[in-house]
C-alpha cells in the first residue's frame, strides 16, 4: 500500500504490521551534528507515523462501547525470527505405543467422586481421591505372602512407579537431546541434567577436607572464632595460625596471622 504525502514522496505502509517506511529517503547533506541526525529522523519519523494514522482512519470501522474499532488487514511485509523455528520433538514411547494401538487421548475430569468418603474430591495433589490416607482396611488378595504390610506394600509400589515414571522422562529428553529438540526450560539446566551422559560424577570430599572447610568457617569472625558460640560436640577448629610479635612505630602489637592468608 503506497500513499502519498504533502510533498508528494510516497510512503510504503503496511497495516497488518503497522509499518511504514520511506526507501525513497535521503539526506539533503550529511548531518554536520548528533543533534542536527536525531532533528531529521525525527522529522521523517512524524511523517511515517503520521501516514500509519491516515490509514487506519481510512479502514472500515465498527462502533463499540469504546470507540471504533477497526481490523487490521493480513501483514504483507515477512519479518525475520529472532531464533529459528523449533524443532519438532520425537514421540515418547507412549506416544508410540498409543499411536499403534489406535488410543486417543481424552480429556478428564480435575474433581472426580470417591467412594470412600463419599464427596468430590480432586484427581490430583493434595486431598486427593483414593488417597491411601483415606483407605483404613485393604482387602487380603489370595496371591498376598503372609506377613506382609499391605499399607507398607502398597506405598513401595507407588514410590516405583514414581522412579519408573521419572526414568522415562529422561530417557525421553535424553532422545529430544540427540536431535537438539529440548524444551527451552530444559535447556537452561541442561548441564545440571544427568541427560547427555556426558557428567562426570561428583567428586567425594575426604575427611580432611571437611575438617579444612569447617576450620576455615569457625575462624571467619571478626574475633576468629574466639567468642563463637560452639556446639555440642565441636572440636577445636584446626590450624590455629601463629601468633607473631609485630613492632610498629614503638608499639608492641600481638597479631594473630593465619596460614590460610
Amino acid at each position: 500500500m503506497e500513499m502519498e504525502t504533502e510533498t508528494q514522496k510516497p510512503f510504503q505502509v503496511d497495516m497488518g504490521n503497522l509499518l511504514a517506511f520511506n526507501p525513497f529517503h535521503n539526506f539533503p547533506s550529511l548531518p554536520t551534528s548528533r543533534d542536527e541526525l536525531v532533528k531529521e529522523c525525527i522529522q521523517e519519523g512524524t511523517k511515517l507515523v503520521q501516514a500509519i494514522a491516515d490509514s487506519i482512519f481510512n479502514l472500515p470501522s465498527t462502533e463499540d462501547a469504546d470507540g471504533p474499532l477497526v481490523k487490521l488487514p493480513t501483514p504483507t511485509t515477512k519479518l525475520p525470527r529472532e531464533k529459528h523455528l523449533p524443532k519438532p520433538k520425537p514421540p515418547t514411547k507412549w506416544e508410540e505405543f498409543a499411536k499403534k494401538k489406535g488410543i486417543k487421548k481424552r480429556k478428564k475430569d480435575k474433581v472426580v467422586w470417591d467412594e470412600q468418603t463419599g464427596t468430590w474430591k480432586r484427581r490430583f495433589g493434595y486431598d486427593r481421591v483414593n488417597d491411601d490416607k483415606d483407605i483404613p482396611i485393604i482387602e487380603a488378595k489370595m496371591t498376598d505372602e503372609p506377613g506382609v504390610d499391605p499399607f507398607a506394600k502398597r506405598q513401595d509400589d507407588k514410590k516405583k512407579r514414581v522412579e519408573k515414571q521419572e526414568k522415562n522422562h529422561l530417557q525421553n529428553l535424553k532422545q529430544a537431546a540427540k536431535i537438539g529438540a529440548l524444551p527451552s526450560h530444559v535447556q537452561l539446566a541442561a548441564t545440571a541434567l544427568p541427560i547427555t551422559g556426558t557428567q562426570a560424577p561428583p567428586k567425594k570430599v575426604s575427611k580432611d577436607e571437611l575438617g579444612n572447610v569447617a576450620g576455615m568457617a569457625a575462624t571467619s569472625t571478626a574475633s576468629g572464632g574466639k567468642f563463637d558460640r560452639k556446639l555440642p560436640g565441636e572440636k577445636p577448629a584446626k590450624k590455629q595460625g601463629k601468633h607473631r610479635k609485630v613492632f610498629i612505630l614503638g608499639l608492641h602489637l600481638s597479631v594473630n596471622i593465619s596460614h590460610e592468608l
